[in-house]
């Protein structure tokens, strides 16, 4: 019986000339929350497609808990729940509605159904919103009874597009509750996107970095902070229009700066202090008021800029939301 969730071996997407996904190697465990994390065109949201077997590999093989996706997709899609990027409920129904539409496109027996329902509103703190409209319901609960609906079926793995987009703190920290309970007391594997790389940071055990349709770094949150070394991060923000000279400076004091809109960072190395000082003497020298000067420990932020060069800046969705009816194929 094999320990991975999902297992991808040598997986490459082409559309015509173009490889989207080039060789892409990558096994999930079991009981593991992943993130898998990527910029705008870096080929995360075509091997979410192969994974959901919304479309088809040029090459190589996806396996859903041993199950290839290509031979025998109905199989491997009764193993998977997703929450998709857009919230869909429906706001005219009630909660408990909601969920009991959708248990009855799983086909789930009716002694099963409310037992099931009554489950998943607990799950995701609705029990009191039961009878409430779904269309009343703030952006996170919505999200809530989104994520609940895709437990009806008992999938083994969901996947979660960007789960807490255009959430509030309050409700975010909600979700990651949810989720944390879904995998640890349902022992359910989740794959998710984020665009917020705290949020990646907090949740996953291991998380994947693609960019160019490669897998170019893949580790604990630790391990990844690793990469760039255990040098401090030094930040400077500033005027929008100061930014340049800002950055000069850095340049000017041997450190490789990276420009986010009106901050600049860059590794410190071990005589970080000493390369504040350094700093603080050039940019005054300029005449340039500085706003905030800091200095921390690396974050997944800093290693997502390091190896990419670039923000986290994925926006596109990963699916559309027409092909769910794709997965509605019973339970298992």
């Amino acid at each position: 019986m094999s320990d991975n969730a999902v297992l991808i071996q040598d997986l490459v997407k082409k559309f015509g000339d173009f490889t989207a996904v080039n060789g892409i190697n990558l096994n999930i465990k079991k009981g593991e929350i992943f993130g898998l994390l990527g910029p705008n065109g870096a080929g995360k949201s075509t091997t979410i497609n192969m994974i959901l077997g919304l479309i088809a590999p040029t090459s190589g093989k996806i396996l859903i808990n041993g199950t290839d996706i290509q031979k025998d997709p109905r199989s491997a899609r009764k193993q998977i729940g997703i929450v998709t990027q857009e919230t869909v409920v429906e706001p005219e129904l009630t909660a408990e509605q909601n969920l009991m539409i959708f248990g009855k496109l799983y086909h789930i027996p009716e002694p099963e159904l409310q037992k099931d329902i009554d489950f998943a509103l607990k799950l995701a703190d609705l029990e009191s919103f039961r009878h409430s409209y779904a269309g009343t319901f703030s952006g996170g609960m919505k999200r809530r009874l989104e994520t609940a609906k895709s437990l009806m079926h008992a999938p083994e793995l969901i996947l979660l597009d960007e789960p807490t987009t255009g959430l509030d703190i309050q409700n975010r920290a909600k979700i990651w509750d949810l989720l944390r309970n879904i995998n640890q007391k349902q022992n359910v594997t989740i794959l998710m996107t984020t665009q917020y790389l705290e949020e990646a940071d907090q949740l996953c055990d291991r998380i994947g970095i693609i960019d160019h349709g490669k897998l170019i770094a893949l580790g604990t949150p630790a391990e990844l902070r690793q990469k760039i070394g255990v040098s401090s991060v030094i930040e400077i923000t500033a005027e929008r229009e100061d930014i340049p000279k800002v950055a000069k400076a850095f340049e000017k004091v041997g450190l490789d700066a990276k420009v986010l809109n009106n901050k600049v960072t860059a590794l410190g190395g071990s005589n970080a202090t000493k390369k504040i000082e350094m700093l603080v003497k050039e940019i005054t020298a300029m005449k340039i008021q500085i706003h905030n000067i800091s200095m921390h420990e690396p974050t997944i932020d800093d290693v997502f800029l390091k190896l990419t060069g670039s923000e986290l800046r994925d926006t596109e969705g990963a699916y559309s939301t027409g092909a769910k009816g794709t997965f509605m194929m019973g339970r298992r």
